[in-house]
């Protein structure tokens, strides 16, 4: 019952997280999963020992924000789409352009 928990939590953490973009958030995020999962870990190498199970978490909770930093996207995001046009008109050369938008 607790490992369904514990992975319960982790999957609607990562849910949760993967929208982050910019380093400093995929690091928290990072940081958040691998501490969750260094804590299950350590737990259970270490046979539920509290001792084991802050070692695994803080070892996760490292590694997770370092690889999670590193991992973050470096190209800009893609821009918004133009706006829709509300009125048409012609122009000098008789091409249809857009006088309006919404």
């Amino acid at each position: 019952m607790k490992k369904t928990i514990f992975f319960a939590g982790v999957g609607i953490g990562a849910a949760f997280l993967s929208g982050c973009y910019s380093p400093g958030e995929r690091a928290v995020g990072g940081g958040v999963i691998g501490g969750l999962g260094g804590a299950g870990i350590g737990a259970a190498v270490s046979h539920g020992s509290t001792t084991g199970t802050l070692a695994g978490a803080a070892i996760g909770a490292a590694s997770g924000a370092a690889i999670g930093a590193a991992t973050a996207p470096s190209y800009p995001p893609p821009p918004p789409p133009p706006p829709a046009c509300a009125q048409w008109g012609w122009d000098d050369y008789g091409r249809r352009v857009c006088i309006a938008y919404y």
